[in-house]
Formats: C-alpha cells, sequence, structure tokens
C-alpha cells in the first residue's frame, strides 16, 4: 500500500507542477482521477469519478487574486478514498469539496509567503544576477507541489485506514443524498462559467445551446461545431474591406517593419521560457518574476555589463498580470522593445514598462475569454461526457482540443509580438478584431454552456399531485413545459447568487443542503 501512496502522492505533485508547464489543464479531476484510479487498479472508477468531479469544479479557475478551492489535492484522495472504500462518485465528491476548501488555505497561505522572496528577487536585479533570479524563481515554484504532495502523503497515509472505516459505517439513505447533491453541483461549474461571458448581447445563444441539447438530443460536440459556425457568419457579417495592400504586401497606411536581429531559437526559448509564468505567483506582485524568467535569453544575448542587465532585470521585476495564454504576446513585443533600446540611446525605457502595462489588461480579458470560456467549455463537455460512460477518450480529447490550439497560438504570438510588434495590434484595432474574436468565443462558448444543463445535469422530482401512488407525476408536467428545465432552473439560481455576491463556497455548501435535504424529503431524487 505504501507503493500506491507514493505513486499518488507523485500525481498530486504532478498536478501542482502544471504551473510550470503553462496552465495546460494537466491538473484538473478529468485528467488526474483516471492517473488516481489507475494506480489502484480501476481505472474505469477513476475515469467516472474524474468526470463527476470535473462537473463540479468547471467554472473554478484563477483568474486575477481568485484563488478556487484546490481541486488537485481534493480531487486525488477524493478519488483515492472513494475507490480504496468500493464506494462511487457519491463519496468522492462528499470528501472532494472540503479537503478543496481546506488545500485552499493553503495555498492562500503560501501566496503569501511567497512575497517575502521578493526583497531576494531585487538584490539579485540590482547585481545583475540573472542566475539568481533564475534559480530563485524555480525554488519558489517548487514550493508548491513540494508542499501539497507532503500533504497528500501525510492524508493517505495518516487517514487511509480511518477513511475507510468510516466510509464503511454510513448508511445507504446517507449515499443517496449525497448522489442526489452531486448531481446539482455542476450548477455551480457551468453558472461560473455563465458569468465569465453572460450579457443580454449574447444571452440568446446560451438558450439556443439549452434547446438544442434538450429538444433535439444533440451532443455536446455537435453544438460546439454549430456554434462555431454561426459565431463564424456572425462576427464576419458587415466586416470592413482590410486596407488595400501594395505589391510587398504591407498596407499601404503602415511603413514595414523593421526586421529584428534575435535568431528564432532565441524566440522559441521565450515560448519555451513563457510555460514557467506562474511559477512563483504570489499576491504582491503576482507573475513578475515569470516575466523576469522568461525574457531572461534575450536579455543575455542584449546587455554585456552587469549594470545594463541589472536595469533589464529590475524593469520587468515590476508588477506584472495577465492571461498566460496570451503573454507570449506581450512578451515578443518587450522583446523587440528591448532589442530597440538596446541599439537607440533616444529610446526611453519607461516606455517598455508603459507597453507591458498598457496591454496586460485588454489581453487578458481577450484571451480569458477565448481559452476559459470557450476552448476548455468545449474540451469539458466533449471530456466529461464521454468520462461519465468510462470511456479513456474523455481525458485524451479534453487535453487535445484545449492544447492543439492552446500551444499553436502560444508559439506563434511570441513570434507575432516580436516580428510585428505594436503595428500587429494596431491592425487588429483597425480591423475590430479583438472585439470580434471576443464575441465569437461568447457566442460559441454560452451555445455549449448552455447545453450542458440539459447534458450533463440529472434533476428530477418524484412528487406527484394528489394520492402518492395514482396522482399526476410533477416531472411529467415539468417536461411539458421544457425538458431538463430542473438543471436550468437551478443553473440561473445560482447564476443570480453569484450576481448578487455570493461567495462560492457559499453556494457550494447550500447546494450541498439542497441535495441531501431535498433526498431526504423525496423532493429531488
Amino acid at each position: 500500500m505504501l507503493t500506491s501512496f507514493i505513486l499518488l502522492t507523485l500525481i498530486a505533485t504532478f498536478g501542482h507542477c502544471e504551473d510550470f508547464l503553462g496552465t495546460s489543464l494537466l491538473s484538473r479531476p478529468l485528467v488526474l482521477g483516471p492517473l488516481t484510479g489507475l494506480v489502484l487498479g480501476d481505472l474505469q472508477q477513476g475515469i467516472i469519478i474524474g468526470g463527476t468531479l470535473e462537473l463540479i469544479f468547471m467554472g473554478n479557475i484563477k483568474v486575477g487574486a481568485a484563488i478556487p478551492p484546490d481541486v488537485i489535492t481534493g480531487g486525488v484522495l477524493g478519488t483515492a478514498f472513494a475507490i480504496m472504500s468500493g464506494k462511487g462518485p457519491a463519496i468522492a465528491l462528499a470528501l472532494a469539496v472540503p479537503i478543496s476548501i481546506l488545500a485552499e488555505m493553503v495555498l492562500s497561505g503560501l501566496f503569501v509567503f511567497r512575497s517575502l522572496f521578493n526583497k531576494r528577487f531585487q538584490q539579485y536585479a540590482e547585481a545583475g544576477d540573472y542566475k539568481g533570479v533564475q534559480r530563485l524563481h524555480i525554488a519558489s515554484g517548487l514550493l508548491k507541489p513540494l508542499l501539497m504532495g507532503l500533504i497528500t502523503l501525510l492524508a493517505l497515509q495518516l487517514g487511509a485506514g480511518a477513511m475507510k472505516a468510516l466510509l464503511d459505517k454510513i448508511p445507504a439513505w446517507v449515499n443517496t443524498g449525497l448522489q442526489v447533491a452531486g448531481n446539482m453541483l455542476p450548477a455551480l461549474g457551468f453558472a461560473l462559467l455563465m458569468n465569465l461571458m453572460f450579457h443580454k448581447k449574447v444571452a440568446p445563444y446560451f438558450f439556443l445551446g439549452f434547446l438544442l441539447a434538450s429538444y433535439l438530443k444533440l451532443p455536446v460536440i455537435a453544438i460546439g461545431g454549430l456554434g462555431t459556425v454561426l459565431a463564424l457568419i456572425i462576427t464576419n457579417a458587415g466586416q470592413k474591406e482590410p486596407a488595400v495592400e501594395d505589391e510587398f504586401g504591407t498596407p499601404e497606411t503602415e511603413p514595414a517593419p523593421v526586421n529584428g536581429q534575435l535568431p528564432s531559437g532565441i524566440i522559441r526559448r521565450l515560448f519555451l521560457r513563457s510555460l514557467a509564468l506562474e511559477a512563483n505567483f504570489n499576491f504582491e506582485t503576482w507573475q513578475n518574476t515569470g516575466m523576469a524568467f522568461s525574457i531572461i535569453p534575450v536579455l543575455k544575448r542584449l546587455y554585456r555589463t552587469r549594470e545594463e542587465m541589472a536595469r533589464a532585470l529590475k524593469r520587468h521585476l515590476t508588477f506584472f498580470n495577465t492571461s498566460p495564454y496570451g503573454a507570449t504576446l506581450i512578451i515578443g513585443i518587450t522583446a523587440a522593445m528591448e532589442e530597440q533600446y538596446s541599439r537607440s540611446a533616444d529610446m526611453d525605457e519607461e516606455s517598455i514598462n508603459a507597453v507591458k502595462l498598457g496591454l496586460m489588461g485588454p489581453l487578458a480579458g481577450v484571451f480569458d475569454s477565448l481559452f476559459w470560456g470557450t476552448f476548455k467549455v468545449i474540451a469539458a463537455g466533449v471530456g466529461t461526457s464521454l468520462a461519465l460512460k468510462g470511456s479513456l477518450l474523455g481525458p485524451i480529447l479534453f487535453l487535445l482540443i484545449f492544447n492543439i490550439p492552446h500551444f499553436l497560438l502560444r508559439y506563434n504570438l511570441a513570434f507575432t509580438g516580436y516580428k510585428a510588434g505594436n503595428r500587429f495590434l494596431q491592425n487588429l484595432a483597425r480591423g475590430n478584431v479583438m472585439d470580434r474574436l471576443t464575441n465569437g468565443a461568447a457566442i460559441l462558448g454560452l451555445m455549449v454552456v448552455g447545453a450542458m444543463p440539459a447534458t450533463l445535469m440529472n434533476i428530477r422530482t418524484p412528487l406527484r399531485l394528489g394520492n402518492s401512488d395514482t396522482g399526476v407525476p410533477v416531472q411529467s408536467l415539468l417536461d411539458q413545459v421544457a425538458p431538463c428545465l430542473l438543471p436550468l432552473a437551478l443553473t440561473f439560481a445560482v447564476y443570480y447568487g453569484l450576481k448578487k455576491n455570493i461567495k462560492t463556497t457559499y453556494l457550494l455548501l447550500g447546494l450541498l443542503v439542497l441535495g441531501f435535504v431535498g433526498s431526504m424529503l423525496h423532493v429531488f431524487a
């Protein structure tokens, strides 16, 4: 059993290493659940539990300073304890939720603790010691996986026996209540996704997705395909013609860009290092050390004296925070500006940070919407629908659907930012590309989210009007109004709570209580 515990600890540690791997969803329950099941000899149960937990925590994403429950530690331990005790997804859910919330507190403390290293980073910068900056960025980043891995190992070693004994004593009615509550919890994930992109202009597409799924029984992947076509048609309608290009392919209104001299290998290293952008996230300066870590290959190439390196490092250890998925565009532009600054004594070095600060917010909004609100939604919709059937294709397609566009775009944006710089952004602004991209992503994302309550939630009521045996089933009346009406209503109720600034934790606990009590009173089944 010790070997299994060590392997499970390595799985949790691997999940927490995602901050070094580009926020590529390797830490999600849909990925770690099957790995946990594989170690414990029940791969299919691991896949099903992973899919169930993914639905519940679907909207748990780290945006800005919002730190969601730690689904890595909670998911691995919840899945492990449920499989070891011979229980199903309901027990995994009951354990994963409180463990995730407790682990979140540990992580929040760690992010505060990391801020203490900022003074040391500044000392390295003042000395022009880029190697020290690199070492500390990596070392501080490794604190998270090592700490949470240790907690996972201790929880398994000390709590496995007691947890199994406790779970064996749980009566059937409690297990039933937990299953009903588990069927309700995905409403929180869907509502959190709606909170990212739901507004009056695109709201009809949410209901279109719901109607296609509930009445026509279309699967999520088909609705995603229809949403893609619809988004392309709508966002391209009325598009203005681009600027006329001359024979060299350059718009007549723009001068040709100056070709940079940094080799392609350096730009590729910017891309690779950007994968560790969030490795040392802290609550004071956020992603600043990740930005410095990413740009160091350029600084080494351009600056030969310790004084020049020191000034450059200090420039990039100021506050920085943006979407990791669009960060390489900023990093590429910054590389071009650093190259220009190294050649021109007239250029104001403050303009480098000014451009970075000016791009952080707008690009974060665009790329967070595109990846969290579109690619992740589609990937999770397809992946969970297969995983709940025990199919290994679920987690595989989940990772592929998200990461193929993720890494292709992230890689190419580094080169685009370096070669085209601000001119690229000006061209995007001229054609309203950013606005159209955001609008199209919202259309596609909302159609898929709208389909999810109808396809991935199973909430019904056994109530009858009149005699308990011969009365009219309330569920049949609801189905005549609209199929899957209860899941839709619950999702909007949770969304309303989010709009009223009710904490996610309270909504989560409220759904648990509603499902459990509703099951006991035979209101829900």
